[in-house]
């Protein structure tokens, strides 16, 4: 079975495709999310024995190293599929701390899909290839990864395969890291590489177990995709936490809006999408993912999980104990829904990387019956979305568009009662994620937005 997704409907996001059949022809074809090649991505990286990053880095067929390279050579052979539409980087550094007790080498896997008219405007989308036993610094026992994160990484190779046939206006990059599971190092690793290379990071998505159904308690829920996402900035400072508190902003960090976009586009999807479950909070309960780093950096990032977990079934020795078994391997795994979440994926990056920047916005709205909105222009607007949210609704409600070259505009509301934020809308009809005019809601890290 099949995950399609129309080209029509890609085509109305993407500008001129790679393809070199006629745009007649595009328009009736369809690009298939495969639960086939979802399959055979895990089975191989499961192939691996264990892909813990302490494991063997030189030997060909087993361990992190060989996964690595063979996520290296995927990459490639994308590229050469689309004409070398993909640039391959590989970060790495010296890694020493908790969990890692000996010097260690950790290397990221990036493909890059530049943008042809704003390359350094950057949607991410992220996954970890290590995986780990019931022991993490354990480098030696077999630790399959098939949910935790083969599934995540998969659905990047995936989405890769579908999303570099077109090109975008901005950039999208398609992130696979190591080291998550002995304290988020990859996902530092490429926090820092991304602000390295100056990347102006409008979203990043990061999946981390996403292909399962079936909970430890017998719980299953297969129509759900949960999105975590901050409250408070993690880069905010004591003044700028101070701001919050009193003119809002407690809910609005970038993140949280892109949360709120991401489940407007599962609604609007086609029948068989998955809806999204907003969880606002920063990641699960005393845990953790490669999202967060991005969160420090002051760049917009949520985490995309399962709905409803397996804890027999991640970060377990494989055994069968007291009639129970036990380890993370394909067969607990729902590959019809690890298909969805890869369709909403690829959705998400198609859109956020036609999509303008959202804009900068403030509102002046201090003892006054109504409401001053100020913005920034963003490039590659042709109008911009105003949005209106009383204080403790969860959902934004539409005001009016005004066209590009509008900086400004009144609305008839107080302040008081109401949150207001502007989106900005790209001449193919790819609208932002809103950016609330509250302290702290510009999709900009703090330090050079406000």
């Amino acid at each position: 079975m099949n995950t399609r997704l129309t080209l029509a409907a890609l085509l109305a996001l993407a500008s001129t495709p790679i393809l070199s059949t006629p745009a007649s022809a595009q328009s009736e074809a369809d690009i298939d999310v495969s639960e086939e090649r979802l399959r055979a991505d895990i089975d191989t990286l499961v192939g691996f024995g264990t892909r813990n990053t302490l494991s063997v880095q030189d030997h060909p067929t087993r361990g992190i190293g060989a996964a690595r390279r063979w996520a290296e050579a995927e990459f490639r052979r994308i590229s050469q599929e689309c004409g070398g539409c993909l640039e391959i980087a590989l970060p790495e550094r010296i890694i020493q701390g908790r969990r890692v007790a000996e010097p260690t080498w950790l290397v990221n896997v990036l493909a890059i899909q530049p943008g042809t008219e704003r390359p350094d405007e950057v949607v991410i989308v992220s996954a970890h290839i290590d995986s780990m036993a019931s022991d993490p610094t354990d480098a030696t026992t077999d630790a399959p990864g098939a949910n935790d994160d083969g599934s995540g990484t998969a659905l990047i190779f995936e989405a890769a395969r579908n999303l570099s046939r077109f090109k975008f206006p901005t950039t999208i990059v398609y992130a696979v890291l190591s080291g998550e599971e002995q304290g988020l190092y990859g996902g530092k690793l490429l926090a820092d590489y991304a602000e390295e290379q100056g990347w102006t990071v409008k979203a990043v998505l990061n999946n981390d177990i996403v292909g399962g159904t079936h909970g430890s308690d017998g719980y299953v829920d297969n129509e759900h995709i949960r999105v975590f996402s901050e409250a408070v900035r993690a880069d905010a400072g004591d003044d700028q936490r101070a701001d919050m508190r009193r003119n809002g902003g407690e809910n609005d960090a970038p993140s949280r809006n892109l949360s709120r976009w991401l489940a407007d586009l599962s609604e609007s999807d086609a029948d068989d999408a998955l809806s999204v479950r907003q969880v606002w909070r920063a990641d699960r309960m005393g845990r953790g993912g490669d999202h967060l780093p991005m969160l420090e950096k002051g760049f917009p990032a949520v985490r995309l999980s399962v709905a409803v977990e397996d804890y027999e079934h991640q970060h377990q020795n494989v055994r069968t104990e007291d009639g129970v078994f036990y380890g993370d391997v394909p067969s607990e795994m729902d590959f019809p829904y690890l298909a969805r979440v890869t369709r909403l994926n690829t959705l998400a990056l198609a859109r956020l990387a036609q999509t303008p920047m959202p804009p900068r916005v403030t509102a002046d709205a201090a003892v006054r019956p109504d409401t001053l909105v100020e913005w920034q222009e963003s490039d590659g607007a042709a109008r911009y979305g105003l949005f209106r949210r009383r204080t403790d609704d969860a959902a934004w409600e539409r005001v009016r568009e005004v066209p590009a070259g509008t900086t400004s505009d009144t609305l008839e509301l107080r302040g008081d009662d109401w949150i207001v934020g502007v989106s900005a809308i790209a001449a193919s009809g790819a609208e932002s994620p809103v950016a609330a005019a509250v302290p702290g809601g510009a999709f900009y890290p703090l330090a050079n937005s406000e």
